[in-house]
Protein backbone atom coordinates (compact mmCIF):
# COMPACT_ATOMS: atom_id res chain seq x y z
CA UNK A 1 0.00 0.00 0.00
CA UNK A 2 0.69 3.62 -0.85
CA UNK A 3 0.43 6.19 1.45
CA UNK A 4 0.80 9.98 0.14
CA UNK A 5 0.97 13.11 2.54
CA UNK A 6 -3.04 13.38 2.81
CA UNK A 7 -2.79 9.49 3.65
CA UNK A 8 -0.50 10.35 6.61
CA UNK A 9 -1.67 13.68 7.95
CA UNK A 10 -5.20 11.90 8.10
CA UNK A 11 -3.71 8.76 10.12
CA UNK A 12 -2.10 11.62 12.49
CA UNK A 13 -5.08 12.92 13.02
CA UNK A 14 -7.19 9.90 13.33
CA UNK A 15 -4.43 8.72 15.96
CA UNK A 16 -4.79 11.77 17.97
CA UNK A 17 -8.38 11.33 18.38
CA UNK A 18 -10.22 8.69 15.78
CA UNK A 19 -14.07 10.02 17.52
CA UNK A 20 -13.78 13.65 15.60
CA UNK A 21 -16.20 13.86 12.56
CA UNK A 22 -15.40 13.38 9.13
CA UNK A 23 -16.57 17.13 8.19
CA UNK A 24 -13.80 18.19 10.65
CA UNK A 25 -10.95 15.89 9.28
CA UNK A 26 -12.10 17.89 5.80
CA UNK A 27 -11.93 21.23 7.22
CA UNK A 28 -8.21 20.69 8.34
CA UNK A 29 -6.78 18.53 4.99
CA UNK A 30 -8.83 20.94 2.66
CA UNK A 31 -10.72 18.56 1.13
CA UNK A 32 -14.34 17.24 0.59
CA UNK A 33 -16.15 15.49 3.33
CA UNK A 34 -17.05 12.70 0.49
CA UNK A 35 -13.20 12.27 -0.34
CA UNK A 36 -11.91 11.73 3.18
CA UNK A 37 -14.74 9.57 3.90
CA UNK A 38 -13.35 7.32 1.02
CA UNK A 39 -9.92 7.85 2.25
CA UNK A 40 -10.59 6.31 5.44
CA UNK A 41 -12.58 3.75 4.13
CA UNK A 42 -9.18 2.63 1.93
CA UNK A 43 -7.21 2.75 5.46
CA UNK A 44 -9.36 0.67 7.00
CA UNK A 45 -10.03 -1.59 3.87
CA UNK A 46 -5.93 -1.98 2.71
CA UNK A 47 -5.08 -2.45 6.44
CA UNK A 48 -3.37 0.45 7.85
CA UNK A 49 -6.12 1.15 9.98
CA UNK A 50 -6.06 -2.10 12.23
CA UNK A 51 -9.44 -0.98 14.64
CA UNK A 52 -10.83 1.85 16.72
CA UNK A 53 -10.12 1.39 20.64
CA UNK A 54 -10.89 3.61 24.08
CA UNK A 55 -7.78 4.04 25.85
CA UNK A 56 -8.68 3.47 29.25
CA UNK A 57 -6.67 5.28 32.52
CA UNK A 58 -5.16 2.51 34.00
CA UNK A 59 -5.37 4.18 37.27
CA UNK A 60 -9.08 4.52 37.64
CA UNK A 61 -9.09 0.88 36.76
CA UNK A 62 -6.74 -0.46 39.75
CA UNK A 63 -3.79 -1.82 37.48
CA UNK A 64 -1.58 1.14 37.33
CA UNK A 65 1.45 -1.13 38.53
CA UNK A 66 3.34 -1.71 35.73
CA UNK A 67 6.34 -4.56 35.01
CA UNK A 68 8.21 -4.93 32.71
CA UNK A 69 9.37 -9.00 33.07
CA UNK A 70 11.96 -10.31 30.67
CA UNK A 71 11.44 -14.21 30.34
CA UNK A 72 14.48 -16.81 29.16
CA UNK A 73 13.16 -19.61 27.52
CA UNK A 74 15.37 -23.32 28.66
CA UNK A 75 15.76 -24.01 24.93
CA UNK A 76 15.02 -21.35 22.11
CA UNK A 77 13.11 -24.22 19.76
CA UNK A 78 10.46 -23.72 17.75
CA UNK A 79 8.07 -26.10 19.64
CA UNK A 80 9.05 -23.97 22.95
CA UNK A 81 8.77 -20.69 21.23
CA UNK A 82 5.19 -21.84 20.02
CA UNK A 83 3.94 -23.31 23.42
CA UNK A 84 5.37 -20.15 25.24
CA UNK A 85 3.49 -17.34 23.02
CA UNK A 86 0.16 -19.49 22.91
CA UNK A 87 -0.17 -19.61 26.69
CA UNK A 88 1.32 -15.86 27.10
CA UNK A 89 -1.78 -14.72 24.72
CA UNK A 90 -4.11 -15.89 26.93
CA UNK A 91 -2.75 -14.25 30.14
CA UNK A 92 -4.96 -10.73 30.72
CA UNK A 93 -2.13 -9.08 32.75
CA UNK A 94 -0.16 -9.48 29.74
CA UNK A 95 -0.75 -6.21 27.78
CA UNK A 96 2.49 -6.99 25.52
CA UNK A 97 4.86 -9.79 24.11
CA UNK A 98 7.88 -9.12 22.53
CA UNK A 99 10.75 -11.63 21.00
CA UNK A 100 13.34 -10.81 21.41
CA UNK A 101 17.33 -10.76 20.44
CA UNK A 102 20.07 -10.59 22.83
CA UNK A 103 20.23 -12.92 26.50
CA UNK A 104 16.64 -12.73 26.76
CA UNK A 105 13.67 -14.35 24.54
CA UNK A 106 10.82 -12.49 25.39
CA UNK A 107 9.77 -9.07 27.01
CA UNK A 108 6.05 -8.63 28.71
CA UNK A 109 4.62 -5.91 29.66
CA UNK A 110 2.00 -6.25 32.07
CA UNK A 111 -0.52 -4.21 34.06
CA UNK A 112 -1.66 -5.09 37.87
CA UNK A 113 -3.15 -3.86 41.02
CA UNK A 114 -0.08 -3.92 43.00
CA UNK A 115 3.38 -5.71 43.96
CA UNK A 116 1.36 -8.40 45.30
CA UNK A 117 -1.02 -8.97 42.37
CA UNK A 118 2.35 -8.98 40.74
CA UNK A 119 3.45 -12.19 42.58
CA UNK A 120 0.74 -13.65 42.74
CA UNK A 121 0.62 -13.83 39.18
CA UNK A 122 4.23 -14.95 38.78
CA UNK A 123 3.63 -17.95 41.01
CA UNK A 124 0.24 -18.81 39.80
CA UNK A 125 0.79 -18.26 36.18
CA UNK A 126 3.84 -17.60 34.81
CA UNK A 127 6.25 -19.45 36.38
CA UNK A 128 3.51 -22.47 35.75
CA UNK A 129 4.45 -22.31 32.48
CA UNK A 130 6.74 -24.70 30.62
CA UNK A 131 10.02 -24.39 29.29
CA UNK A 132 10.52 -20.84 30.94
CA UNK A 133 14.34 -20.79 31.99
CA UNK A 134 14.31 -17.67 34.26
CA UNK A 135 12.90 -14.20 34.52
CA UNK A 136 13.78 -10.95 35.37
CA UNK A 137 10.97 -8.17 36.33
CA UNK A 138 11.80 -4.22 36.45
CA UNK A 139 9.23 -2.23 37.53
CA UNK A 140 7.72 1.41 36.38
CA UNK A 141 8.50 4.45 38.78
CA UNK A 142 6.98 7.01 36.70
CA UNK A 143 5.84 6.66 33.17
CA UNK A 144 7.18 9.64 31.16
CA UNK A 145 5.91 9.58 27.91
CA UNK A 146 3.21 7.05 26.92
CA UNK A 147 2.33 7.13 23.40
CA UNK A 148 -0.13 4.73 21.28
CA UNK A 149 1.05 6.51 17.58
CA UNK A 150 3.05 5.17 15.23
CA UNK A 151 4.88 8.32 13.61
CA UNK A 152 4.53 8.58 10.46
Amino acid sequence: MKLDQIDNKLLELLQEDSKKTTKEYALKLGLSTTAIYERIKRLEREGAIRSYVALVDKTIVNRNFTVFCHVKLVQHVKDNIAQFEAQVMRLQEVVECHHLSGDYDYLLKIHVKDMEAYRHFMVNKLTTMNHIGSTQSSFTIKEVKHSTAIPL
